[in-house]
């Protein structure tokens, strides 16, 4: 176990290393990964430990990386590779929706593509344009692909083994805005965490509250204020987007009856919506209220002073949750 407890970038760098040492065959990738440890600091001390051959710094070219990265996996490497910020995956979906995510399907099965892209994700931290996208849904879309956002230190370790020891591509996306927001015990032993499930933080019988990556912390504290006030409010952290795994939202919501849905991107086709046609679909007669989404707007991510009036808050998460308890 970690001496002390650590930061989610930290269990980043020690699941990253735990795998190096295992796993010949993984291999680290990106810009500044090598050297400079990351813009993140996410691969820090790592090739100064296994060497320049498994920590490589690539060239300022995503589309390279991209290419790189899928050829490597598709020849039975395990590479791992970071996109410094979520707006500079853009280059990349070629590669990763032409290739890597149609691997498996193109060859019946023959070939797989074992890798992860590393995503530091959504807004938050005062960053310029391309890096404070919230761009899940775009991937969510494509069949072929994992994705996949931590929320926690330990979660983070365990579901980043899991997906390089998947063998299919899965992206990985950070939520940059609690990289270092607070610590946990995180046990440096190998054991990966299911994906494809989602986690019940919190049990409640009032109104269940669905949520993934940095709103979790906001939706967490909504439900602790909700409680102060009669409202027994069940959290659900998605994890793993998709494959989505439904039936564990579906047994809350025949529970509590009341569906709230909580995320950063904007709400347009977002995979709230998504969440949301399900319940529709599945759940209607144990609806007691109309699902509701507490969202970005339709607008890009506003500069600075603004920004964080763009993301969920948990008055926002509040107000949402009394809309729904008022159709009782």
């Amino acid at each position: 176990m970690s001496a002390q407890p650590i930061t989610l970038i930290e269990a980043i760098t020690q699941a990253l290393a735990f795998e190096l040492r295992s796993d010949e065959s993984v291999v680290v990738l990106g810009e500044d990964v090598g050297v400079n440890g990351g813009v993140f600091r996410a691969t820090a001390g790592l090739s100064a430990q296994f060497g320049t051959e498994r920590i490589l710094d690539t060239p300022l070219d995503e589309t390279t990386i991209a290419g790189l990265t899928v050829g490597m996996a598709s020849q039975g490497m395990k590479p791992v590779a970071e996109a410094q910020f979520d707006g500079f995956m853009y280059p990349m979906v070629d590669f990763i929706v032409c290739h890597a995510a149609r691997m498996r399907n193109r060859t019946r099965g023959r070939l797989t593509c074992p890798m992860v892209l590393r995503v530091p994700w959504g807004g938050g931290i005062r960053a310029p344009e391309h890096h404070s996208e919230a761009n899940e849904s775009i991937f969510t879309n494509v069949p072929g692909l994992r994705v996949v956002m931590p929320s926690s230190p330990q979660r983070a370790y365990g579901l980043l083994l899991a997906a390089i020891r998947d063998p299919d591509p899965v992206i990985y996306m950070e939520p940059k805005r609690i990289y270092r927001q607070y610590k946990e015990l995180v046990p440096d032993d190998g054991e990966a965490l299911p994906l494809d499930v989602c986690y019940v933080l919190r049990d409640g019988s009032d109104v269940t509250l669905v949520t993934w990556g940095a709103q979790v912390k906001e939706t967490l504290e909504a439900a602790e204020k909700l409680a102060a006030e009669g409202i027994s409010a069940e959290v659900i952290d998605v994890a793993t987007l998709t494959p989505l795994d439904f039936p564990t939202i579906a047994e809350s919501v025949a529970k509590t009856g009341r569906c709230v849905i909580v995320h950063e991107a904007a709400k347009t086709a977002g995979f709230g919506a998504e969440i949301a046609a399900r319940v529709a679909e599945e759940c209607l007669f144990d609806l007691l209220a109309p699902v509701e989404r507490v969202t970005g707007y339709d607008t890009h991510i506003p500069l600075f002073r603004l920004e964080m009036k763009y993301l969920p808050s948990v008055d926002k998460i509040i107000a949402a949750t009394r809309r729904a308890m008022a159709y009782s």
